[in-house]
């Protein structure tokens, strides 16, 4: 339960016991009946404790008619089947110890990466964040800029996360008050010291900030950036407004995630059920709900020229109920993948407007992907509508990660003809891999004597 129901069902409690306790003012000069007053104490505290409620069926409406929708899964959260008696988290670590990797393509592409949204960070703020393998440390400037830096300070290793404190645009360790300059990582400051030397650094990051997101470039060869991050115009003018997040925790590979774009195939299998019949996918194909069906129609090319690091997914969506196509609900939408962690799903319809969904895979260990999904919509459009725009998109995300989160991956997969997309995003992504780019390494343990 959260903070403020607690507040308020502590108030009305303490409230509720003073007006019973409480005299009626008849009773101080001896008249009125004691009938009379015992319940008109009882009506008074049974108009508090409806008051009460009332007051949080309001704030239960406004959330639901004006605030942003959040859903936020932790790792064992989707896609893992409970049985005899195990908890959700020990299927997930059963089936995570089990399951085969295949031979897995470098783990970490080269590319941008979503760190934080922006407004989690506010000035002054540091954050702590786990990405690549790497703990880092994220914190915003007086200057009001955002700035990343290796998590660990060089001197004797202090979290600058824990406990690290903003000083103008440096960040200050915990442990001895080294300061360390966001835009290079060179230390400025030793309090005890004379001189600060010239080799003392923590590794900064490149980052940028942009549509309302933190990210950091990584190149496995510490090359700069060779692309940007398009910044969508509607967000920067505040045409477009925030409405919402999902995030999820898939135990895969990352380039799994994006495949799906071309693995056109599964979209009328898997995502074809009423999104009312859930995400477990050993009940969608339900009986109940086979009056309502999805139907798609997608096309995934890449870009060439100086845009060969994006690609685009074209998808039209059609919705039938008891076999009747019903228009108003036809939605076409444009995803543009932009490097091998951020894609743009931009939505446009005459009736329920414009807005784009942001979605961002940022590795935070070789088989664990943090993806995210932030809703910008039109400001004009009730909120309720991008609402469910991204509560339908959550759920049929999370049918894929039920899949994600128990397969193999295949290397070398058994096409036919209709799935020649995925060989072909297969040879688009490789661009991102360098021959540096780190893989997973394997520890076998041997019977050695």
């Amino acid at each position: 339960m959260s903070t403020w129901k607690v507040a308020v069902i502590i108030g009305l409690g303490v409230a509720a016991m003073l007006v019973v306790q409480s005299r009626d003012p008849l009773d101080s000069v001896g008249h009125g009946s004691p009938v009379w007053s015992e319940t008109g104490l009882l009506a008074r505290a049974a108009v508090c404790v409806i008051a009460g409620g009332s007051l949080l069926a309001a704030g239960w409406l406004h959330r639901l008619l004006f605030g942003p929708l959040v859903v936020l899964r932790g790792p064992d959260d989707v896609g893992y089947i409970a049985e005899d008696g195990r908890t959700r988290a020990q299927a997930a670590n059963e089936v995570r110890r089990r399951r085969k990797t295949g031979e897995l393509p470098p783990v970490y592409p080269n590319g941008w990466y979503r760190v934080l949204d922006s407004h989690r960070l506010q000035m002054g703020d540091v954050k702590s964040v786990s990405v690549l393998g790497e703990q880092l440390a994220v914190f915003r400037g007086q200057d009001g800029k955002a700035y990343v830096v290796d998590a660990y300070c060089p001197h004797l290793g202090a979290n600058l996360a824990v406990g690290g404190r903003v000083v103008g645009s440096c960040i200050e360790c915990p442990f001895h008050g080294w300061q360390f300059r966001g835009n290079d990582g060179k230390c400025v400051r030793i309090p005890y010291a004379e001189k600060v030397p010239e080799f003392a650094k923590v590794r900064c990051w490149p980052s940028c900030e942009v549509n309302g997101q933190i990210l950091i470039w990584f190149h496995c060869d510490g090359e700069d950036p060779r692309w940007t991050v398009p910044e969508q115009q509607e967000i920067a003018k505040g045409q477009w407004v925030y409405r919402g997040r999902t995030e999820h925790f898939i135990n895969a590979h990352i380039e799994e995630i994006p495949e799906n774009a071309a693995d056109i195939a599964h979209l009328a299998h898997l995502h074809t059920p009423a999104i009312a019949s859930g995400v477990d996918l050993r009940y969608t194909n339900s009986k109940t709900w086979e009056f309502l069906r999805h139907d798609w129609k997608v096309q995934w090319e890449p870009e060439s020229g100086p845009n060969k690091h994006c690609s685009q997914m074209l998808v039209k969506h059609t919705l039938t109920v008891f076999g009747c196509h019903w228009p108003l609900l036809d939605v076409g939408v444009v995803a543009r993948q932009v490097g091998p962690g951020v894609v743009f799903l931009l939505f446009d319809h005459s009736f329920l407007g414009r807005g784009v969904i942001l979605q961002c895979v940022t590795p935070v260990e070789p088989l664990l992907q943090c993806v995210s999904h932030t809703i910008f919509y039109q400001s004009n459009i009730p909120p309720l509508v991008p609402k469910f725009i991204l509560k339908a998109e959550c759920i049929q995300f999370e049918r894929d990660v039920m899949i994600w989160n128990n397969k193999k991956y295949i290397s070398k997969p058994l096409l036919v003809k209709e799935d020649s997309a995925i060989q072909k995003h297969r040879r688009w992504f490789s661009q991102f891999y360098s021959e540096n780019s780190p893989r997973l390494q394997y520890r076998r343990d041997t019977l050695g004597f």
